[in-house]
């Protein structure tokens, strides 16, 4: 006797918003029968809630009461509100694309004198042209049974493309913004990628953020192609509004001796799910992967890496941070998965979190999954206050108890922000922690 999933009433509005939207998203027959196939897979299993190891801390299934309809086409009002909203990085340089409720927007995005090397459009063109969705180079490192993520396959609209030739070394850093203006609650599925040719280097950094008061929803994904011998750095700051849903998947398949440095930091939403699938798939390869998450209220946030090294001689390094105030939940897993012939993996994992008030929590599961026998790997987790010990020698030397207090939080995350490599991302980065700060009570 089969037992029948009772869906959610998300569950429903989701199909009917895919049935709808399936007439009108941008891809002929081959894209049409990637997203026909993607949201087949989530009609089976539905959105993730706790039975599902891999999201037992963040129910979406609960989170997630009802679906959004699907933002419009950014109008002459949400592009000046657009044009209006705060740049975290103005005046520092960097070629800004902007993705406005969830549309790539060319007027508004700095696309002229591009490097040699360099090439940009939207993902909207390379879907009309009937590209497939998914790109073939990344392979076992797409998890085609992550529910958030066949629900973007399904649901994607826009995003960019970015290429970098082979050999191309890009000064400017790319900032890709992601804006929401609309304050009717709706929903953007966005798909981006990066290819980086072999020897070329590259800055990606991602920002996303929207109004406050409005219970908007984001799910997006990016997928990084990464050659041999070349190297990219990618800062993601999430500072989405204070009611927004915020699931964004980062899919990483990176070459032979290339370095790989990311640093993820969340201040605003809601709800937030950060997920990383990195494959190491050439041997000699670095990488380096941070993240920091300042939280208050009553915000949700999660943090989920899958990395594997599939490849001999390769080094990753995780280190992750969280400041937790108010009744606010951080979540940290991370797995790293050594396969059969990766000899030589030197893999290291750590996650602190740091609880301001006593109904704060910090859920942490780190986890090695070994199939080789010549490797050093090693994982560690903290959770506690604040150092009273240290707190009182501030304290003697005359700072204030607030201030002394501020100082240990700007220390704990700095090593964090110190990830960075350019000074101009880590001053805005610095800006953003001490505004947090400085809005505590």
């Amino acid at each position: 006797m089969g037992i029948a999933i009772r869906k959610t009433k998300a569950e429903l509005g989701l199909a009917d918003l895919y049935q709808t939207a399936r007439k009108f998203l941008p891809g002929g027959d081959e894209v049409s029968a990637v997203r026909s196939a993607a949201f087949d897979r989530f009609n089976a299993v539905g959105l993730p809630h706790r039975r599902i190891e891999a999201w037992k801390y963040t129910d979406l299934r609960g989170q997630m009461k009802e679906a959004k309809r699907l933002a419009s086409l950014p109008d002459d009002a949400a592009k000046a509100k657009a044009r209006e909203a705060q740049d975290l990085f103005a005046g520092a340089g960097f070629r800004r694309l902007m993705i406005v409720d969830g549309a790539f927007v060319t007027e508004l995005s700095d696309l002229a004198n591009l490097e040699p090397g360099l090439t940009i459009h939207a993902m909207a063109d390379a879907l009309a042209s009937d590209q497939p969705l998914l790109s073939q180079r990344l392979g076992a490192v797409v998890p085609e049974d992550d529910p958030a993520l066949v629900l973007n396959t399904a649901l994607a609209g826009n995003g960019v493309v970015i290429c970098v030739a082979p050999g191309t070394a890009l000064a400017r850093p790319i900032h890709v913004a992601f804006v929401t203006t609309n304050w009717v609650a709706t929903s953007m599925f966005t798909r981006s990628l990066v290819n980086i040719g072999g020897g070329a280097s590259a800055t990606i950094i991602e920002t996303h953020q929207g109004p406050d008061r409005s219970d908007y929803q984001v799910n997006t994904a990016m997928q990084l192609v990464v050659g041999d011998e070349a190297r990219i750095d990618h800062i993601k700051v999430t500072r989405e509004g204070d009611g927004a849903l915020h699931v964004a998947s980062l899919l990483a398949n990176v070459g032979a001796r290339a370095s790989f440095n990311q640093l993820g930091f969340v201040l605003g939403g809601a709800v937030v799910r950060n997920q990383l699938f990195l494959r190491l798939a050439g041997e000699g390869t670095v990488a380096d992967i941070k993240g920091a998450s300042l939280l208050k209220g009553a915000q949700h946030a999660d943090a989920t890496l899958s990395i594997e090294h599939a490849a001999a001689e390769c080094q990753s390094r995780e280190t992750f941070k969280a400041v937790v105030d108010d009744t606010a939940r951080a979540v940290f897993q991370g797995k790293i998965t050594v396969s059969p012939g990766a000899q030589k993996t030197d893999a290291k994992m750590m996650s602190r979190a740091l609880l301001l008030s006593d109904e704060a929590e910090a859920d942490s599961k780190p986890e090695l999954e070994i199939f080789a026998d010549d490797v050093q790997c090693g994982h560690g987790t903290t959770t506690g206050a604040i150092d009273e010990e240290l707190r009182f020698y501030l304290m003697a030397r005359g700072i204030p108890a607030k201030e002394a207090e501020a100082l240990l939080i700007q220390a704990f995350v700095g090593e964090v922000i110190e990830g960075a490599a350019d000074e101009r991302v880590k001053g805005a980065l610095t800006d953003l922690m001490l505004g947090w700060l400085g809005r505590r009570e």
